[in-house]
């Protein structure tokens, strides 16, 4: 019985495909956590480089040692940005988490995030645990998982070009961070700064008042009830960014080409 050997072609493109599958997985949200073992991330790579590989043409000629070094470096950007793309958004719930905590008085009152191994305020924990369960929900993780196919539509190996288009691509990505976080948090903000104010013009009015003891545990309630009251309008918000990013992700892979 004879084995068909993969020619040299075969492998350089699985190697290729390889590169950039492993780079999304280990950037994505909720996979790519350190959390995740190694070996269930090199599994997912493995596999799904063998279904994307039958499907992916690759027809450029043999390149140079080092051109082939730098293109294999840019399927790894490529993987890279697709990923973090979609951990900027967590760390956009995560801000408003941050400045919503420290509007309540919790700067210092700050968790472990399993899944990033960091400092985190409660709330932010709060908000971030809540915000994976809305992705998990509307079937975020396979817009990210139909990307690894769908990049190679728009970006074929070694068919990655680097622009000033897609550097503010890049750039406007980052942006959604400062917009998910006002969008989230924003109600919430204001809530707690009117209160602020409000405890401020008591205190010029009514020094008689200890500000301090009243203010801190009523910023607290305060801050707690427009958390839970603000949980459908946080619904709302994530289900739609994360509906969205679909078409987002898809852009920012035209980009590239």
């Amino acid at each position: 019985m004879n084995i068909p050997m993969p020619q040299p072609a075969q492998i350089e493109l699985f190697i290729l495909i390889f590169l950039r599958v492993s780079a999304i997985i280990v950037s994505l949200p909720l996979i790519g956590n350190r959390e995740v073992p190694f070996r269930i991330k090199g599994a997912l790579s493995l596999a799904a480089t063998l279904l994307i590989l039958p499907s992916v043409e690759y027809s450029l000629p043999s390149p140079s040692l080092l051109h082939l070094v730098v293109m294999m470096t840019g399927e790894v950007f490529i993987g890279l940005i697709i990923g973090f793309s979609g951990r900027l958004l967590f760390e956009g719930v995560q801000l408003a988490g941050q400045l919503i905590g420290f509007q309540m008085g919790f700067a210092i009152v700050n968790v472990v995030d399993p899944l990033t191994s960091s400092q985190v305020s409660i709330v932010a924990q709060l908000q971030n645990i809540f915000a994976i369960l809305i992705f998990l929900s509307v079937n975020g993780h396979h817009a990210f998982l139909y990307s690894v196919a769908e990049s190679y539509r728009y970006v074929p190996p070694l068919g990655c070009h680097f622009s000033g288009e897609l550097l503010m691509g890049i750039v406007a990505l980052a942006k959604n961070v400062f917009i998910v976080a006002v969008k989230t948090g924003a109600p919430i903000i204001v809530l707690l700064l009117l209160t602020s104010a409000g405890l401020g013009v008591v205190a010029r009015t009514v020094p008689q008042i200890n500000i301090f003891i009243v203010g801190f545990p009523l910023k607290i309630a305060l801050g707690l009830m427009a958390v839970g009251l603000s949980f459908p309008f946080f619904y709302h918000i994530m289900e739609n960014i994360f509906v969205d990013y679909g078409s987002t992700l898809r852009g920012l892979m035209k980009l590239m080409t």
